[in-house]
């Protein structure tokens, strides 16, 4: 069983003992958060949203964490079956105190997750998670169960306030849209992501064919939006002759395209591809996160502005992003972060935006893309256990690469002027992270084998 505590949340295997997501853990976490909100904000009335991804565990979990957060004495604005992104919306357009989203984003099943937000609907820093954390260990149930219970509100028009955020956007130009009828087929894995993407490409005029597109759990394949995941995407928009396919992962944060030809574009090219759009139209800085392709630095070359990076995890690179007023940013797992909206990784965003510069510059997708950097990034992972001394790890590497540089801040970073190897501890499976990326498929897999005899 696995119970990881990280900037991303509390993620665990689903179980029955306390090295697992079960609901004697859920409700001790839910707890802290509480007490951890009631001493920032003392003595005021506090609410927050609540959301799940359709995960099977999700109907349990939700109406635990809610009467947990009632008997606290905290208010709950109940958005049920959701998406990570409008939870975080919902906090900001409602002025909510913060908000809990249960989702293990792109990991299986049997797995479950609590995502803590703030007032701004933003992932808490690492000062804040570390005061829940300290909160968790010590004894609360003294402290933080209250006389009297906070509320319980229903709110049912989450997806519109969503979707008219999406269509509201300076630079998505739904009448531009609308006009050129895209067929568009969506796999939307069993989750809410089945709900809200059909319901936004339906108000631009998409004709959408959906595929697992049904919230109930029943992942029909790895829930993580990979190419070796998508073959029944791949096959649905050749079948169909439509335009392009798009793939989420189930709390709809992550967004992979498919093109015309039924061959999936790498999850890398969804933030270079926006950001191209974006910087051709207003200037300023990008940022992603040491784990994504070197593409996105070119595009910001291309267009003369200055690329930044930061270490993995979406409040890394939100922090980075405010830190040099970056205009856009994300990481290289397919999800877009778009200030303009708000500081969260967001499918929705991304959609909206390559839709948009699809229409204008009239091409299909595989053509839109051809223009883009072309590098190949290599994905692998290691299981681990506790024992592991990640430093031997890293002083293996350093030998065997002495002839290129290195970058510490995130586990280890390996570069030269055209190739790249990062190697890290997950912050969200027990796994150690392999990431290579060179110009070529040949290149990353000599590097990997390199890696391998390090590591043997």
């Amino acid at each position: 069983m696995v119970l990881i505590k990280s900037i991303s949340g509390i993620r665990g295997t689903l179980g029955d003992d306390e090295n697992s997501l079960n609901p004697t853990n859920l409700s001790k976490f839910v707890c802290a958060f509480s007490l951890f909100l009631t001493q920032k904000y003392a003595g005021k009335n506090i609410t927050i949203a609540v959301g799940r991804d359709g995960r099977e565990s999700g109907e349990m979990f939700i109406k635990i964490v809610i009467s947990t957060l009632s008997s606290c004495g905290i208010n709950v604005v109940n958005i049920d079956l959701n998406t990570t992104p409008t939870t975080q919306l919902v906090i900001i357009k409602k002025k909510l105190h913060g908000g809990i989203m249960l989702t293990a984003s792109h990991n299986p099943k049997n797995w479950n997750a609590l995502k803590f937000f703030n007032e701004k609907g933003e992932f808490l820093s690492h000062d804040d998670v570390n005061e829940i954390l300290k909160i968790e260990s010590n004894e609360i149930k003294s402290k933080i169960y209250r006389n009297s219970h906070g509320k319980i509100n229903d709110f049912k028009d989450s997806y519109d306030l969503h979707i008219r955020e999406i269509l509201n956007l300076k630079y998505v130009k739904p009448d531009i849209i609308r006009k050129k009828g895209f067929k568009i087929v969506v796999d939307g894995i069993n989750s809410s992501g089945g709900i809200i993407i059909p319901k936004l490409l339906e108000s631009l005029n998409v004709e959408v064919i959906k595929i697992n597109c049904i919230p109930d759990g029943n992942f029909a394949h790895d829930p993580e939006p990979l190419d070796k995941n998508l073959n029944q995407l791949k096959e649905e928009v050749l079948k169909s002759n439509a335009d392009l396919g798009i793939a989420v992962d189930p709390d709809v944060d992550r967004l992979v395209f498919v093109s015309e030809n039924g061959e999936t574009i790498s999850e890398e090219n969804t933030l270079i591809s926006c950001a191209d759009y974006i910087l051709s139209k207003e200037k300023g800085s990008a940022v992603s996160n040491l784990s994504s392709s070197m593409g996105l630095r070119d595009v910001c070359k291309m267009h003369g502005v200055e690329y930044f990076s930061s270490k993995v995890g979406e409040i890394n690179v939100v922090e980075k992003m405010k830190s040099v007023n970056a205009i856009i940013g994300g990481e290289g797992n397919g999800g877009i972060i778009y200030p303009q909206s708000h500081y969260g990784r967001d499918a929705l965003i991304g959609v909206g935006l390559l839709l948009t510069s699809l229409a204008l510059k009239d091409k299909k997708i595989s053509k839109l893309f051809e223009k883009l950097p072309q590098y190949h990034m290599l994905k692998e992972k290691i299981k681990i256990d506790n024992e592991l001394d990640f430093n031997n790890i890293k002083n293996k590497l350093k030998s065997t690469f002495y002839n290129f540089t290195f970058n510490e801040i995130d586990g280890l970073k390996i570069e030269n002027n055209s190739s790249w190897i990062h190697v890290r501890k997950s912050n969200t499976e027990p796994i150690i992270r392999i990431y290579i990326e060179s110009k070529n498929k040949q290149d990353s897999k000599a590097l990997f084998e390199t890696v391998k005899r390090a590591l043997i």
